[in-house]
């Protein structure tokens, strides 16, 4: 029997859209199904709060997606997509007043940290001078490096423990900064291989910042989606698939969704020891996010944190290990380390004249539905004086919420599983094709498989290279 598609992939997340994108510029006839109204899954804009107030509703600052070598290939300018930068890439505000920050200048950056200043240099400065052989495989599968003494060089380094790596650092400007930039990993510093992602975010900075999306995160989703429909591929929204079995006939289908989905669309499919792996995979810690709709730019007390779009808030090393490592083993935290955007002072399309929009979250226990309004406002106010009379309205998401509105974010873990040394190669099941399942038809492409969660496209594009030597 024919089938009307080469290709269906289900789920229009960035990974979904690469796959689809990738496909599609192969020749194959491509449909591209979203259950939304809107293509994007984490790329997504809203007026959740008031009107004129466009926030991000879940990813907001983009450093991967410049960096991206598919993301990069695509003239998504012509089809609406503009990347605007802010002077500092991240600030750390102190309490007293002083902060550490992140610019391009990698010199700039570590002059300022002091007596830290070499041990920076030498920390980050072999990860830029390295990059453009080693990100190829940092954004890969596990596979042999064509840059192999490069790629161990950064390894020896990225392997190890964010805390083993602060113990370099003497100064609580230098450590702070780099509690920050290595929490996005989603785990307790202490655990292995967590000094790859503040390596990672910190050498991306220097070398080309970290954009956010002019108008918000959607124009991303919105100019992926239009240069696909531009290649021929098909969208169809607003259809939420239940089981595989609903789907039209097609040789490949490829799902942008996580191991837990996956089983309860198409486990049926499977083998037992497929089901098995997919059934062990694990999460990490969720999220509570707010958004702000602002009288006026958040009044940092520290400088540079005026001039960043985004803001690491948290304090000391110490402080944010203990918050993170609390809240990873299921305990509510006081004081947590909070991730911070405020797009709309280098994008006045985010707000009306004179007004302000903020982005906010930090890490909970997976699947919390705790509230924490206060704690997160109250971390903001420590360092911004004044922060709490500016607030015009708020919206809230806790961790089941997150879930709920994105049903990837299993128990609001916007990652896609933990990032651990035991899932650093095993996403999400022990295999050197990571993108296959036991069903020579069905094919997974989401934050689940390498190199993992972050706005880059790679998991699909890999996904539909896998593809494209299976079947076509």
């Amino acid at each position: 029997m024919s089938v009307k598609y080469d290709a269906i992939v289900v789920g229009s997340g960035p990974n979904g859209l690469a796959a689809a994108i990738r496909l599609q510029q192969s020749g194959h006839s491509v449909l591209l199904i979203e259950g939304k109204d809107q293509v994007g899954g984490g790329l997504r804009t809203s007026e959740l709060t008031l009107p004129g107030f466009q926030h991000d509703v879940c990813s907001a600052i983009h450093p991967m997606a410049i960096h991206s070598p598919f993301l990069s290939s695509l003239p998504l300018t012509d089809f609406g997509l503009e990347y605007v930068h802010s002077a500092i890439a991240a600030a750390h505000p102190f309490d007293g007043g002083n902060a550490a920050y992140v610019t391009n200048s990698i010199g700039d950056t570590a002059k300022a940290l002091g007596k830290d200043e070499q041990v920076y240099l030498d920390l980050i400065g072999p990860v830029i001078e390295n990059w453009p052989f080693i990100i190829d495989n940092i954004l890969a599968p596990l596979r042999f490096p064509a840059h192999p003494f490069k790629l161990a060089r950064f390894g020896l380094k990225a392997l190890r423990s964010a805390s083993a790596i602060a113990d370099k650092f003497s100064t609580k400007e230098g450590r702070g900064l780099w509690a920050g930039m290595a929490a996005h990993s989603i785990q307790p510093l202490t655990n292995v291989s967590t000094a790859a992602i503040g390596l990672v975010l910190s050498a991306a900075a220097h070398i080309k910042g970290w954009p956010m999306a002019k108008g918000g995160s959607q124009a991303i989703a919105h100019a992926m989606a239009a240069y696909f429909k531009h290649l021929g591929g098909t969208v169809q929204t607003g259809q939420w698939i239940q089981s595989v079995d609903e789907l039209p006939r097609a040789r490949a289908l490829v799902f942008d969704v996580t191991p837990a989905q996956l089983l309860k669309i198409a486990g049926h499919r499977f083998n037992s020891f497929y089901r098995s792996q997919l059934q062990r995979y694990r999460y990490g810690m969720g999220v509570f996010k707010i958004d702000w709709a602002l009288s006026g730019p958040i009044p940092f007390l520290a400088e540079p944190c005026r001039k960043a779009a985004t803001v690491h808030i948290g304090g000391t090393f110490e402080e944010i290990a203990l918050s993170e490592s609390n809240a990873s083993s299921g305990k509510m935290v006081d004081k947590p380390f909070v991730l911070l955007a405020q797009q709309s002072l280098f994008d006045v399309s985010r707000a009306p004249g004179g007004q302000h929009t903020a982005w906010g979250y930090c890490h909970v226990p997976n699947g919390s539905a705790a509230d924490m309004t206060e704690v997160i406002e109250q971390q903001v106010e420590r360092f911004a004086p004044g922060f709490k009379k500016m607030i015009l309205a708020r919206h809230t998401m806790n961790a089941q919420q997150m879930e709920t509105y994105n049903p990837n974010y299993i128990g609001g873990d916007i990652n896609g599983g933990i990032i651990d040394i035991r899932q650093l190669y095993t996403r999400p099941s022990l295999s050197l094709t990571p993108y296959r399942t036991s069903d020579k038809q069905i094919y997974i492409c989401s934050s689940s498989t390498p190199p993992g969660g972050g706005v880059h496209g790679m998991c699909g594009y890999h996904a539909a290279q896998t593809i494209l030597k299976d079947l076509f």
